[in-house]
């Protein structure tokens, strides 16, 4: 009886690679043995980037805070410890959102806290 390689299967997980490979530069968008190669070195950075976005981002919304906390005379981290001191429940993102785009509100936090 003849060996069945299962044609189908195979040539689907190929075009799924191709697939995902989409938009990549030269034989690593049409070549299957390269673009494999590719598309799972593609996979680890997102997952490693996922995680290192967060970072990123908590950053980011630590500075913006400094910034606008700065301007009325205090640190981040004095700013920082009067907030959970006074029990205030906004997020760095929200702060740093108010801090950046509604200055006004920032300085009520502010002015609530000292």
């Amino acid at each position: 009886m003849p060996r069945s390689v299962n044609s189908v299967a195979s040539r689907a997980r190929r075009k799924k690679i191709l697939k995902q490979a989409k938009g990549y530069f030269g034989r690593r968008k049409n070549v299957y043995t390269v673009a494999k190669n590719a598309v799972e070195k593609g996979m680890l950075y997102s997952y490693r980037d996922r995680k290192n976005k967060k970072r990123t981002f908590r950053a980011l919304w630590i500075q913006r805070i400094n910034a606008g906390a700065r301007q009325y005379g205090m640190s981040y981290s004095q700013f920082m410890g009067k907030v959970k001191a006074n029990n205030i429940e906004l997020n760095r993102k929200v702060l740093a959102d108010l801090a950046m785009n509604n200055p006004e509100a920032f300085k009520a936090v502010v002015d609530s806290v000292k």
